[in-house]
């Protein structure tokens, strides 16, 4: 895990593309997509049936890696709304046993709008803690600190003709309306069969406006590494 300075509150980044918050003894994960495998199958497409198992197990050792006390999604937590029905009983345990082992927060996101929380946890559509907003997808405009996923930022680099691609952080910082210095962030992808957004994609650098620069941060040998995306004018 590296250190990140963000909205006056120390957080750290771990190599599984989760944040973990320690005043609050917060660990935070975006776009699980559970059951895309099985999503996939219905239609026609198959592919291995097991990446639930798998993302959860990652969550569980980020969980047993940082001690949190408290775990919050960022929304896409199934890839679609019935996929807590098709939750095998095998991976439905796994999940039964971490929200009952934390306190554990669903924010719902667009692929999973009406999911029902079948094995635990509290369902809600966004969360402030501590002046910080918690929502699935980043809101144009918001000048209050702001945590969020959707987007699956990937950080593309070329090295010696050959392109470099990793999940990474999108940080903006910005003034407040208080004026005071603020910034938003917008998590990787968690989950095993998630893809990834260029960076530096429109999408992503418009849905962080305003902002005085956007920079994408990775974890890399113990430090935070920090590649500028963009810069005002």
């Amino acid at each position: 895990m590296v250190p990140l300075s963000f909205a006056g509150e120390e957080w750290l980044l771990t190599e599984g593309r989760a944040l973990y918050w320690p005043r609050e003894r917060a660990l935070l994960v975006a776009d699980l997509h559970l059951e895309k495998g099985s999503f996939f199958a219905g239609h026609g497409q198959m592919i291995p049936p097991y990446d639930s198992r798998e993302t959860l197990e990652r969550v569980a050792l980020a969980i047993r890696e940082t001690g949190a006390r408290r775990v919050i999604t960022l929304g896409d937590n199934f890839h679609d709304s019935q996929g807590s029905a098709r939750l095998e009983p095998h991976a439905c345990g796994m999940l039964e046993a971490l929200t009952k082992a934390v306190d554990w927060v669903w924010i719902t996101g667009n692929h999973d709008p009406d999911m029902e929380a079948r094995c635990g946890g509290t369902l809600v559509e966004e969360i402030e803690i501590n002046g910080t907003i918690l929502r699935h997808r980043a809101k144009k405009g918001e000048n209050r600190p702001e945590l969020s996923g959707h987007y699956h930022p990937r950080l593309q680099l070329k090295i010696r003709q050959r392109m470099i691609r990793r999940p990474c952080a999108v940080v903006s910082a910005n003034e407040g309306a208080d004026g005071k210095p603020s910034g938003r962030m917008i998590l990787p992808a968690f989950g095993a069969y998630t893809g990834g957004m260029n960076a530096a994609d429109p999408a992503i650098l418009k849905a962080l406006q305003p902002a005085e620069r956007i920079d994408a941060v990775v974890p890399a040998k113990g430090k935070l590494a920090r590649f500028p995306l963009w810069k005002a004018a």
